[in-house]
């Protein structure tokens, strides 16, 4: 949602939420559904309160000065809460795989008593 267009001419990508934030207050607060459904989401898939306060965190920073007229909408073009989100939820699964690998490892290695 947040890297749907290119920028001509640089390497920025921007999504519906910059262009949602023109309407004000509306398109803020309707930027809002995707970004609780990652946030439950990520709750669902066994997050920490700590992870979910931080993804809450980038949302409420993203809702709060995005409801600032102009200055919101051109802060809206570089914070990327959602993509924050998604990062933090791979990084929560890939450590979760990392750690589920090695316990499965040193239980099936076998292990010959000298």
């Amino acid at each position: 949602m947040e890297n749907l267009f290119p920028i001509p001419g640089t390497d920025a990508r921007v999504g519906l939420d910059p262009i949602l934030g023109l309407v004000p207050v509306v398109g803020d607060f309707l930027g809002l559904i995707p970004a609780g459904y990652i946030v439950h989401t990520a709750h669902r898939m066994g997050a920490s309160r700590r992870l979910v306060l931080r993804m809450v965190l980038n949302v409420g920073v993203d809702v709060v000065i995005g409801l600032v007229p102009l200055i919101g909408d051109i802060f809206d073009v570089s914070w990327k809460a959602n993509t924050r989100n998604v990062a933090l939820i791979r990084q929560m699964v890939e450590t979760k795989t990392a750690h589920a690998e090695f316990a499965r490892a040193a239980v099936t290695t076998d292990f010959e008593p000298a």
